[in-house]
């Protein structure tokens, strides 16, 4: 059995040398689940927009919904399909596929 190694002797993971680079990376492409939205479902409540851990979710103001917002859909360079936008939804616009459904 090998020898167990104590925090200390564990060498370090990832570091971060330079601050607010997150951007310049694409993580979408790790997703194997696509979020695809209904529209005509979709009430704009906005709760997928405040759940999603990337902020991958596009929203704007407009005058013709109650609350002044519009949800414009999903930033796939960003998303990773994690699916909290669906899971939130009240309303169950949002629908989790499959990426290969949208190979060509």
């Amino acid at each position: 059995m090998a020898d167990l190694k104590n925090w200390k002797e564990v060498p370090i993971g990832g570091v971060v040398d330079k601050p607010a680079s997150a951007r310049e990376y694409h993580t979408g492409t790790w997703r194997v689940m696509r979020p695809v939205v209904n529209k005509d479902k979709c009430i704009n409540c906005m709760q997928c927009w405040l759940y999603c851990p990337d902020m991958a979710i596009g929203g704007k103001t407009s005058t013709e919904t109650k609350n002044g917002m519009e949800m414009t859909g999903f930033d796939l360079n960003y998303c990773k399909g994690c699916g909290t936008c669906a899971a939130i939804c009240p309303v169950k616009a949002i629908e989790m596929k499959p990426e290969t459904e949208f190979e060509k």
